[in-house]
């Protein structure tokens, strides 16, 4: 019960720290922020998922961010539980490389956010902000009665941020403030960014478009001079989601007014539909926040989840339902979708990177490719999150509770078409020494003409700002490797590599592993240092076919040369990019 999250009501409780947990060490369940594991955003154009689709770097001059604030039916649900709940259908979040910042938001007085939400995005180096709502006069009174109470005020907030391990918070004043009140309301704001900018790592601040200059509760719409002085004072505005495109006009010239960047504005969007197409329609609105060069913040995606009880679902199964969780996943995943083209994506940047695709919830629990009787229960628990796909996944794949190799659930492939693209990586191989692994099947056949292929994309270390210089590396069964212009086919390597290369959830062994999983690892070493910017999957069968291709996991390393030098392997390749000039080019 001590791990269970929960939020503060009023001001005896925060200022006296009456929380549960109060003496638990939270450094030992939660994860800190680990901004090095995604590097700057690119904009990857209107078809996402192609694996050549060029990116465009994002810039101070063309930045726009995005802010989720996940408000679902008063929060504190199944997610409130530190351990798990056996709710593995609840609505989960795995769009986490368009995210800048996850808000979670409640209309208690003070939203701590929960161990799970913290662990997932913190593993994705996504800042979480807890909310500080105010909807009736009292607290907010005691708050502003003097510049004691406020610095106080301040110091409690730090406080939680400090020993739960979130980054900050989104301040929300939705009550009429007297005049006399008003200095000390902007001295809060000020003191409380620059508190949690000087004190908590990577601590940011956000005021919500609600009162303005003169105490009135008058939600603007749009960044003016009414509310500009909040906007001045914390590190960014969430503007209501009620604006029009004069709205947005009058932002940006307010903008210029402040000699600010226009991604410090983020224009609210209602998945509901207040005020708004929302819904399958949000890019309608979203597009225009784009175009504009304003941020986005987004309030209720939870709507993919919440709606599905419209459809006949069952949404409140306190031990999940099948039906639910497909029917949300597939939901989240096309909506996802449809926006994408207006998001920024953070590439992984981290090595080793590995991930097992478990999206924090299951049926069972799988260790290679077996399931884990002594974890029989359904589960629900987001810090068990993998490093989720960088795009949606939207008609190429879908996450499977049925079969995995590890954690929860695989990737089933739907797309048999063309390749598509899984991650977005800047993977920096300084010292040209490539490995991937990854595990699959495809259903019970072992023939020539089903083919699963992980497809890599590499380009120079050094980027050519005019011209795409690019070698893909197709990672299969193949007899021998062909190393040619632009496409290398690259086969597994069959020797044992030596212990320190192998991930521990996914040992090399010839032989199948549990339900037919086949683990291969592919070793290469470049006459150069070079940059793996993709990573796709493409799988092939005959017309008629009904066999099945699954991923359960891969990784990526970047081994050292003596690491290289102690593998013996006819598969190891080294492949003279640079001397054979083996780049396909193409003008940017």
């Amino acid at each position: 019960a001590q791990l269970e999250a929960e939020a503060i009501n009023d001001n005896r409780q925060l200022l006296e720290f009456r929380v549960r947990s109060r003496n638990i060490d939270w450094s030992r369940f939660v994860q800190p922020l680990d901004t090095s594991v995604r590097s700057g955003a690119v904009y990857l154009g209107h078809q996402v998922d192609l694996l050549y689709n060029p990116r465009r770097p994002v810039t101070e001059e063309n930045r726009r961010e995005l802010l989720v604030c996940h408000d679902m039916m008063g929060n504190y649900l199944e997610d409130r539980h530190f351990h798990s709940s056996e709710k593995y259908d609840d609505y989960r979040f795995q769009h986490w490389s368009a995210v800048d910042y996850f808000c979670y938001f409640s209309h208690k007085y003070v939203t701590i956010p929960p161990s799970g939400w913290l662990n997932t995005a913190h593993r994705h180096g996504v800042p979480v902000l807890g909310t500080f709502i105010v909807e009736a006069a009292g607290p907010l009174d005691e708050v502003l009665a003097s510049e004691e109470s406020v610095s106080r005020t301040v110091a409690a907030l730090t406080r939680l941020c400090l020993h739960f391990g979130f980054e900050g918070w989104l301040v929300n004043v939705e009550v009429s403030v007297p005049q006399r009140n008003m200095p000390n309301l902007y001295r809060f704001v000020q003191e409380l960014t620059n508190d949690t900018e000087s004190r908590v790592p990577h601590g940011r601040v956000f005021w919500y478009d609600s009162v303005t200059e003169s105490g009135a509760l008058s939600w603007q719409n749009e960044l003016n001079g009414r509310n500009a002085e909040f906007f001045r004072r914390s590190h960014g505005t969430l503007v209501n989601y009620a604006w029009s495109d004069q709205h947005l006009e009058r932002s940006a010239r307010q903008v210029e007014q402040e000699k600010s960047q226009r991604h410090r504005v983020f224009m609210g969007l209602d998945v509901f539909g207040r005020s708004r197409k929302g819904g399958f329609q949000t890019m309608d609105s979203m597009s225009k926040i784009a175009e504009m060069g304003f941020s986005a913040g987004i309030f209720a995606p939870g709507w993919a989840f919440e709606t599905l009880g419209s459809y006949g679902y069952n949404i409140k199964n306190s031990r999940g339902d099948d039906q639910t969780n497909a029917a949300f996943l597939a939901r989240n995943e096309a909506w996802w979708a449809r926006i994408w083209p207006a998001l920024a994506t953070h590439p992984y940047r981290s090595l080793p990177f590995y991930t097992d695709f478990c999206v924090g919830s299951g049926r069972h629990s799988y260790d290679c490719g077996t399931r884990i009787t002594d974890f029989g229960r359904p589960f629900f628990n987001l810090s068990r999150q993998s490093l989720q796909p960088s795009v949606p996944l939207d008609k190429n794949a879908v996450h499977d509770f049925e079969t995995a190799f590890s954690g929860s659930c695989s990737l089933l492939v739907t797309n048999y078409e063309r390749a598509f693209r899984l991650f977005v990586t800047d993977f920096e191989l300084t010292r040209g020494v490539f490995l991937l692994g990854y595990v699959f099947k495809f259903g019970k056949t072992r023939s020539e003409d089903h083919v699963f292929e992980v497809v890599v994309r590499v380009t120079p270390l050094r980027r050519n700002d005019r011209l795409k210089e690019e070698l893909y590396l197709v990672c299969s069964e193949h007899t021998g490797s062909t190393l040619s212009p632009h496409r290398c086919f690259l086969s597994p390597v069959a020797d044992p590599l030596p212990p320190a290369l192998i991930h521990a959830k996914l040992p090399q062994q010839a032989q199948s592993q549990g339900e037919g999983w086949q683990v291969r690892y592919f070793l290469a070493k470049f006459d150069g240092p070079v940059r793996v910017e993709d990573i796709g999957v493409k799988c092939l069968r005959p017309t008629g076919s009904q066999a099945e291709a699954h991923l359960g996991a891969v990784f990526v390393e970047g081994p050292t040369l003596e690491d290289w030098a102690a593998t013996w392997s006819q598969q190891k390749e080294e492949i003279d990019v640079y001397r054979q000039d083996m780049w396909k080019r193409s003008h940017v």
